[in-house]
């Protein structure tokens, strides 16, 4: 299991899975300086340092990298929350406190989850927002 992710790391990582596709230190700098005063090298360093640690891998295009993420954010969460129950001396009760620290909004996407992991019913679809139509695959 990697360790968490820092305060920057993450902020970087949030960018590089919400656009989902490949991204340039460039892009991620202008968008974190909507945000915060941050230079160029911090954010080439962090995104260097992700690289050495497995989050992204890295193509040259020109005289740039492109930064794509391996895995996705559900499947981070998912390593930590397996790593945090894994480390209790008690997992059963980690799991009672944790449900019961859910909205019900979570208690219903657990359920939702545990009826696709067992095979029972696919999820129900999620509504519209804005009534536009559906919208295809995310890119």
């Amino acid at each position: 299991m990697p360790r968490p992710l820092g305060e920057l790391e993450d902020a970087v990582m949030t960018r590089i899975w919400q656009w989902n596709r490949p991204v340039t230190v460039r892009e991620v700098l202008e968008d974190l300086q909507r945000e915060r005063s941050i230079a160029y090298t911090t954010v080439m360093t962090v995104m260097d340092n992700l690289h050495q640690k497995g989050w992204v891998r890295r193509e040259v295009e020109g005289r740039a990298y492109r930064y794509t993420a391996v895995s996705t954010r559900a499947a981070y969460s998912a390593a930590l929350m397996n790593e945090a129950w894994a480390r209790s001396d008690n997992p059963a009760a980690a799991l009672v406190a944790f449900f019961g620290m859910m909205s019900p909004e979570q208690r219903e996407a657990l359920n939702d989850a545990f009826r696709i992991v067992q095979g029972d019913n696919p999820p129900p679809a999620a509504p519209e927002e804005g009534g536009e139509g559906t919208e295809g695959p995310e890119r």
